[in-house]
């Protein structure tokens, strides 16, 4: 599904990538995690074509990224931050993306679903961070793309709609789907993440499983074994 070689990228004199190598195959999640400025963003704005590498090679179903922006196409993509226009309505801004992506939908479910009805004549600037971050889901899940990309999807959100969350997520997994997530919450990671791809100094210092990593962290949680590897010297 998505394949990236020996990917550089500078801003200025500064490296935030540093030659990651990087193959991951259909189906499953992938938790993209390391401190602040390891690269985890630039890497995803990489595949998503948001950001050019200064060099290397990226390609999504087989096929470079490169003068290529059809790829997208096939990628449900949840931002970090839900920016939307806050002179919108909640149902205008569901109808315009529908209108971009031409891709049949299920927003209804996921309206309802998230207890959204009540809101859709609203300004997006009137609501709370914790509703914008359910429309946000919403405008991701309501596609349905082989491929996802979920940038701290819990953000802001109650207990009852994260548990709602990590049904889809389950849900999407089970079509067969490669989601990518970073999340600094490590209990959603935990419960989530089939694999590990931990960045540091934007290298890829480790992947692997949860077990994996606390076996060679010597910790018996995975919380822990975080913690320890963040402080790791990158050419430990």
């Amino acid at each position: 599904m998505i394949q990236i070689e020996n990917l550089h990228k500078k801003f200025g004199k500064n490296p935030v990538l540093s030659g990651v190598d990087l193959a991951l195959a259909n189906g499953g999640i992938f938790a993209v995690l390391g401190p602040n400025g390891s690269g985890k963003t630039t890497l995803i704005k990489c595949i998503l074509g948001m950001v050019i590498p200064s060099s290397g090679v990226v390609l999504v179903g087989g096929k470079s990224i490169k003068n290529n922006w059809k790829y997208r196409q096939e990628i449900d993509y949840l931002p970090q931050i839900a920016n939307f226009p806050g002179n919108l309505r909640v149902n205008e801004l569901i109808r315009m993306i529908k209108d971009l992506r031409q891709k049949p939908s299920n927003e209804e479910k996921l309206i309802t679903l998230f207890g959204l009805s009540a809101f859709l004549d609203k300004k997006l600037s009137t609501l709370s961070g914790g509703t914008k971050q359910k429309v946000n889901i919403v405008l991701t899940f309501m596609f349905d793309c082989p491929l996802m990309i979920l940038d701290e999807p819990t953000n802001g959100l109650d207990p009852a709609s994260l548990l709602r969350l990590k049904d889809l997520i389950r849900q999407e997994k089970a079509k067969g789907k490669t989601i990518l997530i970073t999340s600094h919450i490590m209990q959603f990671v935990e419960e989530m993440a089939d694999e590990i791809i931990y960045l540091l100094e934007g290298r890829i210092y480790f992947r692997g499983s949860m077990q994996a990593l606390m076996n060679m962290t010597e910790q018996k949680d995975f919380e822990h074994a975080i913690a320890t590897i963040a402080t790791q010297p990158t050419d430990a």
